[in-house]
């Protein structure tokens, strides 16, 4: 087992095209040729979460946010960053970062929230801009079922076919990520003559970042608030004034939220759970949804417990193991 075929699992699931241009996802550290002798899973990827993965025989870290965020100019070991990567070098240890290619996924981030809370009927709260292409494509085949059966099983998104004469002329809507395996299934199942990709302003309704789905049944806002402590386990929630309403249709977003507070309004969510708004953020509820902040860590903490769960399906008798260490930088009184 490779670095490169734990990576290459983690990218059919949260391909790198999801994350935002901003991030830095991928192998931050290491040799996607190196053997693997088992892979630690982890929320950050701090000095103790070496240690731990060097205690354990570990030398492959999957982390969700990446310890590289902004450049570095040097490497001498004058913070946590330099440190956590300078140990890792002298370890041969390899750090691989998803962050906000798995916010995107819908099976991600905020997937686990939902669960986590029960929710039902859910949806992407904002999908994702320039995620998705159009291949217009000249095909001769004598089996178009076969390529139309294919098609559905790597879930492209629309697609037709018109037949002249012994060609099929077909137009086929996917995602971009899927690009590489329609066209191999084209190529295996026909003599493909021709084909054009273009991007198209559709979104899909897998890829983006947020979620929004409903209880089983209505609650009261303290109700709500109670409920919310609990299945996210966390020890505070700042949250907007109550406005005497039930809560039945709810939005969450892990990680900084407040940017998508409008959105959550616009779908017509009673509450909104996300974290790090700021004092001024919490105005703009307007009597109209109760915003809930429940701490960032506290919004991303199930992740890795989705990766071990993704991973160990994945490579069975394999080591997956699940850091033990928190590394929640915040504490409460």
């Amino acid at each position: 087992m490779k670095v490169r075929d734990i990576i290459n699992y983690l990218e059919e699931i949260a391909p790198l095209d999801y994350a935002e241009d901003f991030d830095n996802v991928g192998l931050l550290v290491g040799d996607y040729k190196s053997e693997v002798t088992g892979v630690l899973v982890t929320l950050d990827t701090l000095e103790n979460i070496i240690d731990e993965a060097i205690a354990k025989n570990c030398n492959m870290i999957v982390s969700f946010h990446p310890i590289v965020f902004s450049g570095l100019k040097k490497i001498n070991g004058s913070n946590y960053v330099e440190r956590v990567v300078l140990k890792a070098i002298k370890n041969d240890i390899a750090i691989y970062s998803m962050h906000t290619a798995l916010d995107n996924c819908n099976i991600g981030v905020n997937y686990k929230i939902s669960e986590a809370l029960g929710l039902k009927k859910c949806k992407i709260l904002i999908p994702k801009k320039g995620t998705m292409i159009n291949i217009a494509c000249s095909i001769h085949t004598d089996n178009i079922d076969k390529i139309k059966e294919g098609l559905n099983n790597v879930k492209a998104q629309n697609f037709t076919f018109i037949k002249e004469e012994n060609t099929f002329i077909g137009h086929i809507l996917t995602e971009k990520a899927l690009k590489n395996d329609i066209l191999n299934l084209l190529n295996k199942e026909s003599d493909l003559y021709s084909f054009n990709i273009s991007k198209s302003e559709n979104t899909s309704k897998n890829i983006g970042i947020g979620m929004v789905g409903e209880l089983d049944k209505e609650l009261t806002e303290s109700e709500f608030l109670g409920y919310l402590k609990v299945k996210m386990n966390t020890k505070a929630i700042r949250h907007s004034k109550k406005m005497s309403k039930k809560i039945k249709k709810v939005a969450v977003l892990g990680g900084s939220g407040s940017f998508a507070i409008s959105k959550a309004i616009g779908c017509g969510a009673d509450a909104y759970v996300s974290s790090d708004f700021k004092y001024h953020d919490f105005f703009r509820a307007e009597n109209k949804i109760l915003l809930c902040d429940i701490g960032h860590y506290e919004s991303e903490q199930y992740t890795k417990n989705l990766l071990v769960e993704l991973l160990n399906k994945k490579f069975t008798n394999f080591a997956i193991i699940l850091s033990t260490e928190n590394t929640n930088p915040i504490y409460y009184i």
